[in-house]
């Protein structure tokens, strides 16, 4: 299951990390949001001790919304070596985030 991510914690849970980690953005009343879960719940399965996810409640961490200029809800981001690598917005596939996970196992 995905971790619950906060602003104090993200240079050592993200840019910090090992492998590759994929940081959602997301809020309760936010049906796609709620949608995109269950997919990020078997990816966090799937990608255990190789890749991290976490959540972020965009309404309970603003300063991360605005870092990371999140425009709209569901925004994951996929981070590889501390920087960047991918970053989906909307209700994205479960195929296209494995993909991009597998892909960013190169870059740690």
């Amino acid at each position: 299951m995905p971790k619950e991510l906060y602003a104090s914690a993200f240079k050592a849970a993200v840019i910090d990390a090992d492998g590759p980690v994929l940081v959602s953005f997301y809020a309760d009343g936010c049906g796609p949001c709620q949608m995109q879960a269950p997919m990020l719940e078997a990816l966090a399965s799937r990608f255990r001790g190789i890749a991290t996810i976490f959540k972020v409640d965009a309404e309970r961490n603003p300063e991360l919304v605005a870092l990371f200029a999140v425009r709209s809800v569901p925004t994951m981001i996929l981070f590889a070596g501390g920087t960047i690598a991918r970053r989906f917005t909307g209700l994205t596939e479960g195929r296209e985030l494995i993909t991009a996970m597998l892909a960013s196992l190169d870059d740690c």
